[in-house]
């Protein structure tokens, strides 16, 4: 994670638990990212998902390649109200220019709250 997560990450409280090519986990608390009647605000499941989606594809990128977000949808499934929810990201396809990432994010109780796709495109790390 040389990059970092960003600020956004940072003030949802996304906490990465695992960093590999092949799955990352991150948690994220419920309180601080709800919409008005209390339930988790479905883009901070996108946040999430994104967070994990695109830090596992710079990764995958390597060193003076970067990974750019160009497409993610997500489909809410359940709502989570309170505790924390738990990101996995598993890629479904790790190309040299494409990657696909699969983040599936549960709540405390083990159910399917959320299931997101990103692809990523990479590219060439610009000049500074």
């Amino acid at each position: 994670m040389e990059r970092g997560m960003g600020t956004l990450a940072e003030r949802m409280g996304i906490e990465f638990t695992e960093f590999t090519i092949e799955r990352s986990v991150a948690t994220m608390p419920v309180e601080g990212n709800t919409q008005p009647v209390g339930l988790l605000h479905g883009g901070a499941y996108v946040v999430l998902g994104e967070s994990l989606g695109s830090m596992a594809a710079n990764l995958h990128a390597g060193p003076g390649r970067l990974a750019v977000g160009v497409d993610i949808n997500a489909t809410h499934t359940c709502s989570a109200r309170s505790g924390v929810v738990t990101g996995v990201c598993t890629p479904i396809h790790l190309g040299r220019s494409v990657t696909v990432h699969e983040i599936v994010v549960t709540d405390e109780q083990g159910r399917r709250c959320s299931t997101i796709r990103i692809t990523n495109m990479i590219k060439e790390m610009p000049e500074r």
